[in-house]
């Protein structure tokens, strides 16, 4: 074998593919169509946000990258839903793209037992039974062996680019397109479709008129990665972002050109993702709005150029400039780079099995955008488990498997597998059963852990995890041991126990009147109560990381509603724990239903939990399920 590990692509999940892989000590090949492109932010200039923030946190508990990036690249960082419950809050930040970029390939670069290569993939080595992969063929005639491949080709695989009536093979404006893959692919048998995406605009920022704009300033800078220390501050520029707004010229210039879009035209097939739409799928599908929300984002540091956020777009170019110029702010703005829809090949992920690998050939793992999903963040997340799992098939391990109740990269994943998409597949809180299980502050607790038992977190984390815990314990057990009081805590006395101050404390918050005798736990209860109410029973508190004492406060008051979730986790991991064969013929099942039957045999769940989740399949046909898996398990 040339490698154990073959990544194709060089994006968000290859670099995390690539970086697991040879962290577990795998000899790894990245082969990228441009080393000079690795970690490029195609679009967004920003990583995490809603949910994605989760993931972001998610994968740098389990050891990998992507947080790390962007604490060393932002320019900007805000929690976004401060103002709604934690379930649904999350970091987001705007980086650097030409610092991150250079961040990514550095890391890469840097990994021991991992090796670029400049080149395209564009077939497949199989074995002669036609059942196991044993290497790629590039477009220059090599024929490189491998043990398993990973396939994160992003947008590049057969890729398109459309700017109204022009269009040309690209996987990203200015760069070649990936071909030849996609139809190989298709020749073997694989269920390959088309997908579609955009990218709006950059602006020259001097041509903004500012003054029209409102502005969006950052917060303090708080660290992705959980691999730093306690209440570590980022030393980053923070630069402000803009938001402005369509106007009803914007919506008429759009409604009078929309023939000339290939989206309306005919000529993008690929279906194009629901929930960010490109701007003229906005003026069509919501003809009553007024107007769009249009954020105007720094690219970078070394740059002027400004990202429209909100403004996708296919439209040729002079009407992107029409309906530019008639944003508020934006009527000298001289564009940069203009907007373009993308189309692409992707793998049907419903052909994989939960660990990524394919079902039709062993050894291939795919990941990313090759799998049907949008956004970089829910790149990285599989990236991480189809490097992860490549590894752990050559190394002969069990599976690595992350429960949906365990974290939103087991949700992405299973929804993927299980489910399959039909258009661009983006994360969301509310696809997460037990998002208050799974808010951002807590992935180090529950994913850390695993990542060390993967050896993929060192005994410097390990030991300042272990030290985090143990700090959470000692907040909860004061927060506990301590009482609402009509007088103040006295200053500890010489055998350093607190005593309690007898004269009465007239300025108690009327908010803790009802809490008198009760602990502080006790009164974080109630959601009128927070932290600055009860510090004075606690002067302690200030001792320790604020993020810390926030992370202990949100427990308690949501313990409840946790509780119910975690009996609600429990229940569907014994459902989970019900193994079914993956090469069970269902059409021999007595008892299920001919639609259950044709679901479970394209699906082959693994367990009995993945295939209660499966469209069609109806609670009879699990019962029937359930016999035959403990019939399995006993012969077994």
């Amino acid at each position: 074998m040339d490698y154990d590990i073959i990544v194709v692509g060089g994006g968000h999940a290859g670099i995390e593919a690539s970086l697991a892989g040879a962290r577990l000590g795998l000899k790894t090949l990245l082969i990228t169509q441009n080393p000079d492109k690795i970690g490029a932010l195609s679009c967004n200039p920003a990583i995490g946000g809603l949910s994605k923030g989760n993931l972001v946190r998610e994968v740098d508990a389990l050891g990998g990258q992507m947080a790390k990036l962007i604490d060393a690249t932002l320019i900007q960082y805000r929690v976004l839903n401060r103002s709604r419950g934690p379930a649904v809050q999350a970091p987001r930040a705007q980086a650097d793209k030409w610092l991150y970029q250079a961040a990514a390939r550095s890391a890469v670069e840097g990994q021991k037992n991992l090796h670029v290569f400049m080149d395209t993939v564009v077939d497949l080595i199989v074995s002669e039974d036609g059942q196991r992969l044993e290497g790629v063929v590039t477009e220059r005639g090599h024929r490189i062996g491998c043990r398993a491949a990973i396939l994160a080709t992003g947008t590049f695989m057969e890729g398109k680019i459309f700017i109204g009536e022009y269009d040309a093979p690209m996987g990203r404006l200015g760069e070649g397109a990936a071909i030849g893959l996609g139809t190989s692919l298709r020749r073997r048998g694989f269920p390959v479709g088309r997908l579609k995406t955009g990218t709006p605009a950059r602006i020259a920022g001097e041509t903004i008129d500012y003054s029209r704009l409102e502005r969006q300033d950052g917060e303090e800078a708080l660290p992705f990665t959980f691999d730093i220390e306690a209440d570590s501050r980022l030393n980053r520029p923070s630069v402000p972002c803009w938001i402005t707004y369509t106007t009803e010229k914007t919506h008429e210039i759009i409604q009078r050109n929309i023939h000339r879009s290939p989206l309306y035209g005919g000529k993008i097939v690929g279906v194009g993702p629901r929930y960010c739409p490109s701007l003229e799928d906005k003026v069509v599908r919501f003809p009553d709005r007024e107007r769009h929300h249009i954020f105007i984002e720094p690219e970078s540091l070394e740059t002027n150029e400004m990202y429209l956020n909100g403004a996708s777009s296919s439209l040729p170019e002079d009407v992107q400039v029409d309906f530019i110029h008639s944003l508020p702010g934006l009527e000298e703005a001289r564009v940069v780079r203009p907007a373009y829809a993308v189309e692409y090949d992707y793998l049907d992920p419903q052909d994989l099995y939960p660990s990524l690998e394919s079902k039709r050939l062993s050894g291939l793992f795919v990941a990313g955008q090759t799998n049907g999903s949008s956004g970089y963040e829910e790149a990285a997340a599989q990236g991480i488990v189809a490097g992860i799992n490549a590894a752990m098939k050559i190394l002969g391990k069990e599976p690595f498997i992350l429960e949906r109740s365990e974290a939103y990269i087991g949700v992405l994943i299973d929804d993927l597998t299980t489910l399959g998409t039909k258009e661009p597949y983006r994360m969301f809180t509310s696809r997460a059963e037990h998002r208050l299980m799974l808010r951002h502050d807590t992935a180090d607790s529950r994913l850390t852990p695993r990542g060390r038992a993967l050896a993929l977190v060192d005994d410097q984390r390990w030991e300042r995890f272990q030290k985090k815990v143990q700090t959470l314990d000692e907040i909860t057990e004061l927060l506990r041991s301590r009482k609402v009081s009509s007088a103040p805590p006295a200053p500890p006395n010489q055998s350093g126990e607190s005593g309690q101050n007898q004269e009465n404390f007239i300025n108690l918050d009327p908010v803790l009147t009802p809490h008198i005798g009760e602990s502080l736990e006790r009164a974080l209860t109630n959601s009128q109560v927070q932290l600055e109410h009860i510090k004075i029973f606690a002067p302690e508190l200030d001792q320790y990381p604020r993020e810390w004492v926030e992370r202990v406060s949100l427990d308690i008051k949501y313990a409840g509603y946790i509780e119910k979730e975690r009996r609600a986790a429990a229940r569907t991991a014994k459902m989970e724990a019900m193994k079914l064969p993956p090469d069970l013929d269902y059409k021999t099942i007595l008892g299920l239903s001919a639609e259950a039957k044709e679901k479970l045999m394209k699906i082959r769940p693994l367990t009995i939990g993945q295939a209660s989740r499966i469209n069609g399949v109806r609670q009879g046909d699990i019962a029937v399920l359930i016999m035959t898996a403990k019939r399995y398990a006993e012969e077994s």
